[in-house]
């Protein structure tokens, strides 16, 4: 990919010579992932449809490594969590209609946990675009309007010589911050049609860097430097922007203590002396927001869970960092600076004043405690046990992907460190597919995958994609019998739960009919269950019969 500053050298003679000359048989998928590989993707994820066939017959004359799942909604979460883990472009190719209308879900959750997802679909031939009703295969009146309140932008093709730069602008508009999902969309007949254009090399499409305004920056940093009792909450866009280490700088230098919330685990070293970890469903980690005359919000808009259900009042100064504009002041009202995080902590890292504060790790101990006290008054040792024992069993290196599932909303508040889930959206059937998204980025690091029995449900037919492609996936699988959460929160609102007990298979005998190992474990083998399943290569899957609770919300009194 040429950057803005690179030196643009003249063709050689062999590249003219095979721009004059491009090699027969090539149709309008071929410029499709020749653009995809001149703009640097390795990996491409899918599912054919026969609109798209033109896309994936390309395939097979290019260098791309394809991964196609069983369910196109599964394909977009393992795209999702690719462009999470790599911080790539994530290409996600789809068909008209139908195939493509499955993949809604998956990209509302790249748009809410800003996940750089470049869907390419197919259309019907050009013949019957415009809104008329012609009877084509998959039809749609208007394809676009179904993605265009979900993803970033639209990008439309209608002949090929537009096919380069529409997923060049996708592509572009996918990584420009607040990463995003990006929908293209190319007719069948486009797709399908001999081209005699010249193969497409090297693509442009460098992301805009999106820098604070200075005057902004300045007045953040000077109530920062001033305040008594300032405190950051980190947001994913911490974590999107890798500014970790720039969070970590601004936060040494003035004191302050910092919470992340669920989307930005792993923002902040959940041991630090300063980090209040991530309890943001508890009142005493509310009480102690509130009380901050100086509170700096990065990369969050501090929506219903990162708020503790609206509960949250700020009583001092607030100053919100956030990329998306949309998201600057919509719930309260803050020195907004519309930003990419690292840039805009860069600058107050550079020009903030240093403030002692020898209190602040007191403070924050203090609340810590109080966290601990009031769990633990609970009783709920099942529930801290079977998260422990995951933690000490998974490598360090490992990436875990956690569907929404009650030890998930555990790992939300009490899992030490990174995780992934789809609490953006908040759909179910997530963890697995994502996590087969994560392990073809890397396919030497053993991943995890968490469910509860009813979220393993939407995903099982990708049992097949880890056993084919062999992916070192090992998928715990909580089985209560039912939508577990929705079972407490029924039965907490109305005496009694309807709809939430499920017939289930046996899924060790079901895993096993894929060709893929299972074991079933209780609490006490949990550990070296799931140690061995890591160890092992290829996908494995744990089932843990159990019934979990949550710990009592405190948003409710």
């Amino acid at each position: 990919m040429t950057h803005d500053h690179d030196i643009e050298l003249p063709p050689t003679p062999e590249q003219t010579a095979a721009a004059l000359n491009p090699p027969a048989g090539r149709n309008g998928g071929d410029l499709v992932v020749e653009t995809l590989h001149g703009l640097g993707a390795a990996t491409v994820f899918g599912l054919p449809g026969q609109h798209a066939l033109g896309m994936f017959d390309a395939l097979r004359r290019s260098t791309l490594k394809y991964v196609g799942l069983r369910v196109e909604n599964n394909a977009g979460f393992a795209a999702d969590a690719y462009g999470r883990v790599t911080g790539e472009v994530a290409p996600l190719l789809l068909s008209t209609g139908p195939g493509s209308l499955m993949s809604l879900a998956a990209l509302q959750e790249a748009a809410a946990a800003s996940a750089p997802v470049l869907a390419i679909g197919s259309q019907i031939p050009v013949a019957g675009l415009g809104g008329g009703r012609h009877g084509y295969l998959h039809e749609l009146r208007d394809q676009q309007a179904s993605f265009r309140d979900i993803v970033k932008s639209v990008h439309t093709v209608r002949t090929q010589s537009q096919i380069p730069s529409a997923i060049a602008a996708a592509w572009k508009s996918a990584l420009t911050a607040p990463h995003g999902p990006v929908w293209v969309e190319i007719p069948q007949d486009v797709l399908l049609a001999e081209t005699t254009l010249p193969q497409v090399t090297a693509m442009d499409a460098t992301p805009d860097d999106l820098v604070p305004r200075p005057e902004l920056t300045a007045v953040a940093a000077d109530l920062l430097a001033g305040a008594e009792r300032p405190a950051i909450i980190a947001g994913g866009g911490v974590v999107r922007a890798d500014a970790t280490g720039k969070l970590l700088a601004l936060a040494e230098r003035i004191n302050a203590p910092v919470v992340s919330t669920f989307g930005g685990k792993g923002a902040f070293p959940w041991e630090h002396p300063l980090s209040l970890q991530s309890w943001m469903e508890d009142r005493h980690t509310t009480d102690f927001l509130e009380d901050a005359d100086v509170l700096l919000v990065v990369g969050s808009g501090l929506g219903e869970l990162s708020s503790n259900y609206h509960t949250f009042k700020p009583r001092g100064r607030v100053i919100q960092i956030e990329a998306d504009a949309g998201k600057l002041e919509s719930n309260h009202p803050a020195l907004g600076i519309h930003a990419d995080a690292r840039l805009a902590l860069q600058a107050l890292v550079e020009t903030v004043a240093e403030r002692p504060d020898d209190k602040a790790p007191v403070r924050v101990a203090a609340v810590l405690k109080a966290v601990r006290e009031r769990i633990d008054a609970q009783e709920l040792t099942l529930e801290q046990a079977v998260l422990a024992s995951v933690r000490e069993a998974l490598p360090a290196a490992s990436p875990s992907f956690w569907d929404m599932t009650i030890l998930a909303y555990w790992a939300w508040s009490a899992w030490p460190g990174a995780l992934h889930s789809a609490q953006g959206a908040g759909g179910l059937g997530y963890g697995f597919p994502a996590a087969i998204g994560a392990a073809a980025a890397d396919p030497t690091t053993p991943v995890l995958a968490v469910s509860g029995d009813g979220g393993a449900m939407y995903s099982i037919a990708e049992l097949a994609t880890a056993k084919q492609y062999d992916l070192n996936v090992t998928w715990l699988i909580v089985d209560d019998g039912g939508y577990g959460i929705l079972r407490e929160y029924m039965t907490d609102a109305f005496g009694e739960a309807t709809a939430t007990e499920l017939a289930r298979p046996d899924f060790v005998a079901l895993a096993e009919s894929f060709g893929v190992p299972g074991v079933r474990t209780t609490p006490e083998t949990l550990q070296d269950d799931l140690a061995k399943a890591f160890a092992a290569p290829g996908p494995r899957v744990v089932v843990l019969p159990a019934l979990l609770r949550m710990f009592a919300p405190t948003h409710l009194g």
